[in-house]
């Protein structure tokens, strides 16, 4: 092998290798469009981005469902934060404080909290309201400090089961919880609608193939594979 070809290919492996680190750097690698961009850019400007925001409560044309919180959808359906990993719901960042931004509920429904439940509650939906024939659940989560010290709202302690609320009733508090104490996420909710396991329970919310594209019940495009990295906003 000639000194020129050994260049040539040395020069070659070397593009090659700085080509795929920039590739696995890029924001949307892990295939959120860019999501991690919009996200960072709301958390250090302290949720400063009204033009982001939608309100709690708000129905988005005729959608079944209502905002469960105010602030900016970062995350959604389907995004991927590593490979492999599929999201199984979306990600609502309010104020970037914990124990500042409500929580309500999308929809009526009977509320369960678990007695080891710090930071999730969920909601039996016993008629979906696009489906009737089939039972669902939407689920509530990070509804904690970074300790684990709760923000559900009092009327809701620990063993609470099957109470019924209304759509717009307060379930606590924006939190950022992770599930580990002192290992916190940014301050948001994680609302995703899950499937029921045909005897009354809720299926595993972790796999997303138990859960349900929230896109058609709230008339926004919620689904990572269909959204390319807009901010879901109503009428758009």
């Amino acid at each position: 092998m000639t000194k020129t070809l050994k260049f040539f290919l040395s020069a070659g492996i070397v593009v090659v290798l700085v080509g795929a680190y920039f590739w696995f750097r890029r924001p949307q690698f892990l295939g959120n469009g860019g999501r991690d961009v919009q996200v960072m850019r709301w958390i250090r400007g302290g949720g400063n981005v009204p033009e982001w925001v939608i309100e709690a409560n708000t129905h988005c044309g005729d959608a079944p469902f209502q905002m469960p919180t105010s602030g900016f959808i970062g995350y959604l359906w389907d995004d991927s934060f590593r490979p492999g990993h599929h999201h199984q719901g979306i990600d609502i960042f309010g104020v970037p404080t914990v124990g500042v931004t409500p929580v309500y509920a999308a929809y009526d429904g009977y509320l369960t909290r678990k007695t080891d439940w710090k930071s999730t509650v969920v909601i039996r939906i016993p008629s979906d309201p696009l489906q009737s024939n089939r039972q669902i659940w939407t689920y509530y989560t990070h509804l904690a400090d970074a300790n684990g010290n709760s923000t559900i709202a009092a009327d809701f302690p620990p063993g609470t089961s099957e109470v019924p609320v209304k759509a717009g009733a307060l379930l606590g508090y924006q939190g950022n919880f992770s599930g580990t104490p002192g290992k916190p996420v940014g301050v948001h909710l994680h609302f995703s609608i899950v499937l029921d396991d045909g005897s009354g329970q809720i299926r595993n919310e972790l796999d997303i193939v138990n859960t349900l594209d929230p896109s058609p019940y709230f008339n926004l495009n919620l689904n990572a594979n269909t959204n390319p990295g807009e901010v879901p906003l109503c009428g758009e």
